[in-house]
């Protein structure tokens, strides 16, 4: 993971745009951690707006919950029908 500060961000656009295709690089202010710059060259527009989506994922957790409650549901039915 590679830093660069707020000041050399406006310098080296290009480049942090580029390094941040092969690894995560964290913009800081005055020393602190404000952002992250992820690259996301090859995926399409709906990729990366579902990838940044908080509520989706918030859906996905939810769904892949029930989903867990109702195999483990079934489970149990199949374990009192065939003993």
């Amino acid at each position: 993971m590679k830093t660069i500060g707020v000041r050399e961000l406006q310098k080296q656009l290009k480049e942090c745009v580029e390094t941040a295709q092969r690894e995560q690089v964290v913009i800081t202010r005055h020393g602190k951690p404000a952002a992250i710059c992820i690259g996301v060259e090859g995926y399409d527009w709906e990729d990366v707006v579902w990838m940044t989506d908080t509520a989706f994922w918030q859906m996905i957790g939810e769904r892949r919950r029930r989903a867990t409650r109702a195999v483990v549901a079934a489970s149990n039915a199949e374990r009192e029908h065939f003993p």
